[in-house]
């Protein structure tokens, strides 16, 4: 499977072509986020957006290689770190690498992501777990280790964008407006696994129920309402808006509730837990491989997560749009 390319004067302008590769949205209203897990997911508040197109799988790896082979891109997790921009990292740590998941072999603090989260040098989309390995036999999996700029950059290329959290969530929930997951109310319905998630006791007990140790081909499990693969599980996806501690309170009136809203502001997205720090925090949605019923219930369309957008990880990736009230 290939990208499809164009430019937005490119895009269809009126009747049903629906563009390579994508899914049409129609838009509507639904309710946002949930009041019952993470304190971040709150208040469930009414949100409305308008129909666009969105990609039927994350980027893959084939796609992504296409990309870099057309512009010579050169991935944030290739190049040496600044040290202006890390002026108390230690200066053997200042080179080119990515997060990847190392887990331990026995029960560790929860606390502490630490202990199974390692900088790897040399770990970049073509080597997902260090110098030695590959993704060969990984094209039709999930790209990893991409950064923010990563993703904006082949969305351009693409003649597209990254979703925003309203839109990536609506997309995400099929049409089953309130359900927990993107197929319904139930995690496994008749033991059936819906999504790559972990089994076992996070991080060091995987008993791969589902099959997967890590991440999987895309389409391997079944779409969801709207004909899209992978909206839950295998990998986190970038969206363009900046995290927020929490949702704003839902509209009083049906005249106020928000249309197509963008999310948090950019100085609100630091981390608090780190002032010294100031990198902005996008929102990442869907959960990923490693969210486990102990640790990181996310898989589901109202959960989210704040991810640095200078952090590239080894299950992280993103998906793309395109807004159809763009090309009117």
């Amino acid at each position: 499977m290939t990208v499809s390319v164009r430019s937005k004067t490119e895009l269809p302008r009126t009747g049903p072509q629906i563009p390579d590769g994508m899914a049409p949205i129609p838009g509507g209203m639904f309710h946002m986020g949930s009041d019952r897990h993470y304190s971040e997911e709150a208040p469930v508040h009414r949100v409305r957006v308008d129909p666009f197109w969105m990609d039927r799988t994350p980027v893959t790896n084939r796609q992504f290689r296409e990309f870099v082979r057309s512009t010579g891109y050169v991935t944030v997790a290739e190049i040496p770190p600044d040290p202006k921009d890390y002026p108390k990292a230690l200066p053997h740590m200042l080179k080119p690498g990515s997060l990847v998941f190392s887990p331990p072999d026995h029960p560790v603090d929860l606390r502490d992501w630490g202990q199974w989260w390692a900088y790897v040098f040399g770990a970049h989309w073509r080597r997902p777990y260090g110098p030695g390995s590959s993704i060969k036999g990984f094209e039709d999996h999930p790209v990893v280790h991409v950064a923010y700029a990563d993703a904006e950059a082949f969305a351009r290329w693409a003649g597209k964008e990254l979703p925003t959290e309203a839109e990536w969530e609506f997309a995400a929930r099929g049409g089953l407006d309130g359900a927990e997951f993107a197929w319904g109310d139930e995690f496994t319905p008749a033991g059936r696994h819906m999504a790559n998630t972990w089994q076992g006791a996070f991080p060091f007990q995987n008993s791969r129920e589902d099959g997967f140790e890590r991440t999987s081909p895309v389409r391997t499990y079944q779409p969801n309402g709207y004909g899209l693969y992978d909206m839950i599980g295998n990998v986190w996806e970038w969206t363009s808006d900046f995290y927020s501690q929490k949702h704003p309170a839902g509209a009083a009136k049906p005249c106020c509730i928000p249309e197509n809203p963008r999310g948090g502001r950019e100085e609100a997205s630091y981390d608090p837990c780190q002032p010294e720090i100031r990198i902005p925090r996008k929102v990442v949605k869907g959960g990923s491989h490693l969210c486990a019923p102990n640790y990181c219930r996310r898989y589901r369309p109202a959960a989210r997560h704040p991810q640095p957008i200078d952090s590239s990880m080894s299950h992280v990736g993103f998906r793309c749009i395109i807004r159809k009230r763009s090309t009117l």
